[in-house]
C-alpha cells in the first residue's frame, strides 16, 4: 500500500531541511540553514494522495495545462505515488539529497490521450532534490525507455513563500530577468513582449507565459518575495544532449480565483507566488532510448 509518509532531508553541515512527499514526488518544505521557509503549501492542501498537492514544487509532464484534453491537466507525475531510488540519499559537506522514480507502468492516475494505456508509450522519470544552506535544486530526467518517440512539455510549478503576506505589495514582491520574452496572458489572452519593468502581482488573478527570445536558452531571474527576501531562480534544459529554450510562468490566483480553488485557502493568496520555469516550446521529440534532463536552483540572496 502507498505511504504518505514524507521523504526527509538533513544537510547536517548547513542544517537545512526539505520534505518531499511521495505522492507526486512533491517537494513540499525547504528550510536554509537559518531556519527560513522557501515553499508555500495551502492550509487545505490534501495530503492523502487524493488530489494533486496545492503547494510546494508540483511537477507537469507530459504537459502544462491542458493542450492534449483527452490526458489530465498538468499530465500525471504530480497525482501518482513515487518510490525513493535505493542509496540515492546523501549527506556531505557541500549538499544532501535524495531521488525518486515514477515508470509510466506504475503509473495509475491521470494517464489519456497519446500516453494512454496500449499506446504504445514508454518512459522512466526521476526527481533529484539537493538543498544546501542557502537554497536548493530540482533536477527531472525524462527516460524514453520504449522504442516510440514522443513529445513533451515539462514544469516545475514552484509555489515561493512570501513574507509578510506582501504578494500584492509591489514593491516587496516582485519579478525582474524576464524583459524581452514574449508574454501570453492567459487570463486576458493579450500577447506582447514584456519590457524592462518588475512582473508584479496587481489586484486581479495573473497567469503569463514567458516565451524566450531567440537565443535565450537558460533561464534567469530574481523573485522579490517579501520584504528582504530575495531569491535567485535559475533554469536549463536539454534534450538527447542539445540545450533548449526554458519559458517561465508567473501565477498568482488573487482573491477571485482563490474562492474557486477548494483546496487553497480564501485569503492565502497574499502568501505565495508560483515562479515556474518549463520546457513548453520548441522542444524536439524524445527518441527512444534517449534522455531529456531539466534542472532549477534556487538560491536565498543577501541571507
Amino acid at each position: 500500500m502507498a505511504s504518505n509518509e514524507l521523504v526527509r532531508i538533513l544537510h547536517s553541515k548547513s542544517g537545512a531541511t526539505a520534505s518531499v512527499h511521495p505522492f507526486g514526488a512533491t517537494l513540499t518544505s525547504v528550510r536554509t540553514g537559518a531556519g527560513e521557509e522557501l515553499l508555500f503549501v495551502s492550509r487545505d492542501a490534501r495530503l492523502d494522495g487524493t488530489k494533486a498537492i496545492r503547494g510546494g514544487v508540483p511537477l507537469c509532464f507530459p504537459q502544462f495545462g491542458r493542450p492534449d484534453e483527452g490526458m489530465p491537466q498538468h499530465g500525471f507525475l504530480r497525482n501518482n505515488y513515487w518510490r525513493e531510488v535505493e542509496g540515492s540519499r546523501f549527506d556531505d559537506d557541500g549538499a544532501a539529497g535524495v531521488s525518486m522514480e515514477l515508470e509510466l507502468g506504475d503509473v495509475v492516475h491521470s494517464r489519456g490521450g497519446k500516453w494512454d494505456e496500449g499506446a504504445g508509450l514508454d518512459a522512466r522519470i526521476t526527481y533529484s532534490v539537493r538543498i544546501k544552506g542557502d537554497g536548493f535544486s530540482t533536477t527531472i530526467s525524462m527516460e524514453n525507455t520504449g522504442d516510440l518517440p514522443w513529445d513533451f512539455q515539462v514544469l516545475l510549478h514552484t509555489y515561493f513563500l512570501v513574507s509578510e503576506g506582501a504578494a500584492l505589495d509591489g514593491g516587496t514582491c516582485h519579478v525582474t530577468g524576464l524583459g524581452g520574452y514574449a508574454v501570453t496572458d492567459k487570463v486576458t489572452g493579450e500577447e506582447y513582449v514584456l519590457g524592462d519593468d518588475p512582473i508584479t502581482i496587481p489586484d486581479t488573478l495573473v497567469d503569463r507565459v514567458h516565451a524566450p527570445p531567440e537565443g535565450k536558452l537558460d533561464l534567469d531571474v530574481t523573485i522579490a518575495a517579501g520584504p528582504n527576501k530575495r531569491l535567485s531562480l535559475t533554469a536549463s534544459g536539454e534534450v538527447d544532449g542539445t540545450k533548449v529554450p526554458v519559458s517561465g510562468v508567473v501565477w498568482n490566483p488573487n482573491k477571485e480565483g482563490a474562492a474557486k480553488l477548494g483546496d487553497f485557502g480564501d485569503d492565502q493568496y497574499v502568501d505565495m507566488i508560483c515562479v515556474e520555469p518549463g520546457l513548453l516550446s520548441d522542444i524536439p521529440v524524445l527518441e527512444g532510448g534517449k534522455s531529456a534532463r531539466f534542472t532549477q536552483v534556487v538560491t536565498r540572496l543577501d541571507a
